[in-house]
């Protein structure tokens, strides 16, 4: 490829990373805002957030990017960019998935630590703030990792809106020089470096908050073999009676 044909993948490149940061930080605040909304003890806020969530986990990702970019102008006199199009309906759609990962982890936590604070006259923020979030945050960075490389990979939907992200790039190099395989598996390789950077990203910081809250990932596996030889009697490692 000539210079100008790298200039403009480098740049769709650039254009796909800006969308991905975007969309995952809205996608992030309506993840905890929604899946704190799901343990609350009022039905009303429960149902309301429940009923986000099944709406945008149950339709495609492709079809809110045109309603949104093509719908909401017209019945609400202005446009969007197309920037800020794909990362509302990506944020709002992914966050969706990310209101189950954020609830099943809050509800995860041990019982115990709940009846801990309310013994201790938390309120129901501190309890949250102070309890319940610290202990179940690690918990959800395997599945928000996973959920994350799926919206890298979702963020190619963009290209419908015109929009210059690495798929859409990508094809303008295709059609300049009429080789699909040669480009299409330097798109492919692109959006692997970025899927494995964000997976190395994402497991250094489930390390380091596992060990703020006294786990440590690496050595999680010994602690349960170590429990579990406390409650049967069996030794851990093939240990004899001395």
């Amino acid at each position: 490829m000539t210079k100008g044909l790298w200039e403009l993948v480098l740049q769709g490149v650039w254009t796909t990373v800006q969308l991905l940061v975007l969309s995952a930080l809205l996608a992030t605040a309506v993840s905890f805002v929604v899946g704190v909304a799901r343990t609350h003890r009022l039905w009303i806020v429960r149902f309301v957030a429940g009923f986000y969530t099944e709406v945008f986990r149950g339709t495609s990702a492709l079809v809110m990017i045109f309603w949104v970019f093509f719908v909401l102008p017209p019945a609400f006199g202005w446009q969007l960019v197309p920037m800020w199009a794909g990362t509302l309906a990506l944020g709002l759609t992914y966050g969706a998935y990310g209101s189950e990962i954020v609830r099943g982890a809050l509800n995860a936590v041990d019982p115990a630590q709940r009846e801990g604070g309310v013994a201790l006259s938390f309120t129901p923020w501190q309890r949250m703030r102070l309890i319940l979030l610290p202990q179940a945050v690690p918990e959800m960075i395997p599945s928000f990792c996973n959920l994350l490389i799926e919206l890298l990979k979702g963020t190619a939907l963009v290209s419908v809106m015109g929009m210059g992200d690495l798929a859409f790039s990508g094809n303008l190099v295709r059609l300049a020089l009429q080789e699909s395989a040669e480009i299409y598996t330097y798109v492919l390789l692109i959006y692997f470096v970025i899927a494995f950077a964000l997976t190395r990203l994402m497991r250094g910081l489930e390390k380091r908050l596992k060990r703020g809250v006294g786990k440590d990932p690496l050595n999680e596996a010994g602690a349960r073999e170590a429990k579990r030889a406390e409650t049967t009697g069996v030794g851990a490692a093939g240990g004899g009676v001395a």
